[in-house]
């Protein structure tokens, strides 16, 4: 049993978080620590037993789009269980003191149903806010105080530092935010020595070089500030500004923590390993990003065996920032081992003009052409099916054009295969496409809970917002998996209105895009003319 717990729903089992690791590295005494991973797909049973073993006297739970509704159910079936074992006066775990952070419940209004379960809620980055906070709560245990489980007592006599600030209780009761300034990446401990021999062996492994974008897209939370950024006590204060632009890690200090961290990859590798950069845009700073890639360039070579399975690096690159320098160093990684997210979003200059996004359409494709022409590396780019005035026959323009441009384009040093993921845009809280939604110069309808996926816009009908969701479900399952190598589209053509009609035709055949079992799926496509 541990006297803190962190716990988060993953999205898969694969995805580690590298959250929960680094509230747990800044913590005074991280032995005091237990990390619990759960997964979306696993029985909420398991989820609160996992939990309740260790009887935590505090529980963190980090929150994402991803997982609200699966932590609510959690916290939901935990007070439950609690509240039984308070009842009977037994001897089973009692309630802890709950804290609740993350992306998601940073940009919260304060009456969302998901902080009735809260003592505490942190908004911003928790390393130093958690580590604060921890040492109060178990301060004042220790010099007993008055027990949490359950009330409100204690709030009042916590020490909270410059760090934070206590902006009041909600209308929920027993809850306070703390609104969490910026960390400076210089003096934070990064939490990669947490990762398991489990993890290394099987599991992506994140790392961050840098923190914040210095772009500014109104779909993003990097152009957001926490609920209520105005410095009031409606929320967390303004970033200052040394701030306002990326953090950058210390970059000798992060190349030694990475090489430490590559090393125990090398000793527990039983396959290729996935090096993930969380940076929202890697290739902003050229010269920083040329010595990092220099740096992992010679972990794709290993004449001593040291990485047996094999390193493949994944960055996220804007299209804009593609100096000569960048690309002859990108074309000296060898195949299997660099994987580029780029993010499109929309050829649509005007689309791209009212989201605050910088659009030149025949640079981007002439940049994804270098890269499947001259380097080996595994292309991801992205489409956003409802950005403000995107509508259905411009977004298949555009994505006739990133088809065209990504699988007409091969070179004999190309190794690397590609993938177009065409996605659905998310009203975020705290974006300022949600402000824009608010005050009607963007009108949209979407979901009022998690994920807020766009439902329909004044561009776009819900009708063919619906199209374009079973389009992408069957591009994922046909075109980006590749189960049938002979069985994809024709290379360097258009193929939107095609495809968009071969979706169309095997939801109507199958009733349903999930769960088709692989061989039927073959034969409905080997009995179309569309292949």
């Amino acid at each position: 049993m541990a006297a803190i717990v962190l716990a988060t729903v993953n999205a898969k089992w694969i995805h580690p978080s590298l959250a929960l690791r680094l509230l747990k590295a800044n913590l005074e005494d991280p032995d005091q620590c237990a990390i619990v991973e759960l997964a979306l797909r696993q029985p909420l049973a398991e989820k609160t037993a996992a939990i309740l073993a260790e009887s935590p006297r505090i529980l963190g739970i980090s929150v994402s789009v991803w997982n609200h509704g699966a932590t609510v159910d959690l916290l939901g079936e935990l007070e439950q269980l609690w509240r039984i074992t308070a009842d009977a006066r037994s001897f089973g775990p009692r309630r802890p003191v709950i804290v609740l952070g993350g992306p998601e419940v940073t940009y919260l209004p304060k009456d969302a149903d998901i902080f009735r379960f809260a003592d505490f809620v942190i908004r911003g980055e928790g390393e130093t806010a958690f580590a604060e906070l921890c040492r109060s709560i178990l301060r004042d245990k220790a010099a007993g105080c008055p027990d949490m489980n359950g009330t409100a007592a204690g709030h009042d006599s916590l020490n909270v530092y410059s760090q934070v600030k206590i902006s009041g209780k909600m209308n929920v009761p027993h809850s306070t935010f703390i609104d969490a300034v910026p960390v400076d990446p210089a003096v934070i401990k990064p939490g990669y020595s947490l990762y398991t021999a489990e993890d290394l062996q099987y599991k992506l492994i994140y790392v961050e070089a840098s923190r914040d974008c210095p772009f500014a897209c109104a779909f993003c939370q990097s152009a957001a500030e926490p609920a209520g950024f105005t410095g009031t006590s409606e929320g967390p204060p303004a970033r200052p500004a040394e701030h306002a632009g990326v953090r950058e890690f210390p970059l000798e200090k992060f190349l030694a923590d990475l090489e430490t961290l590559l090393r125990r990859c090398g000793k527990n590798s039983r396959g290729p390993r996935t090096i993930k950069f969380l940076d929202r845009s890697f290739n902003s700073n050229i010269s920083r990003a040329l010595q990092i890639l220099e740096y992992c360039l010679s972990k794709t070579r290993s004449p001593d065996g040291a990485y047996p399975g094999g390193l493949q690096f994944h960055f996220e690159m804007v299209p804009a920032v593609f100096p000569e320098e960048l690309r002859k160093m990108l074309v000296r990684f060898p195949p299997e081992s660099l994987r580029l997210e780029i993010g499109i979003q929309s050829f649509k200059p005007e689309t791209c003009a009212r989201i605050n996004r910088a659009s030149n359409p025949e640079r981007e494709l002439e940049v994804l052409h270098f890269l499947r022409t001259e380097t080996n590396a595994v292309v991801h780019a992205d489409l956003i099916a409802g950005l403000p005035g995107e509508d259905y026959a411009s977004f298949g323009t555009g994505f006739d054009r990133l088809w065209s441009g990504l699988s007409g384009a091969r070179g004999p040093a190309a190794a690397g295969t590609f993938e177009i993921q065409p996605g659905i845009l998310k009203c975020l809280p705290g974006t300022p496409l949600r402000a824009m939604t608010e005050s009607g110069v963007f009108q949209a309808e979407y979901d009022s809970s998690a994920p807020y996926e766009v439902r329909a816009t004044d561009s776009l009908s819900k009708a063919d917002m619906d199209a374009v969701k079973n389009f992408a479900r069957f591009w994922e399952l046909i075109v980006n998996r590749r189960p049938f190598p002979e069985l994809l589209p024709a290379a360097g053509k258009p193929v939107f209105g095609r495809f968009m009609e071969l979706s169309r035709r095997l939801l109507a055949h199958f009733g349903r895009n999930w769960g088709i079992p692989k061989e039927e799926l073959r034969k409905a496509l080997e009995t179309s003319s569309f292949f």
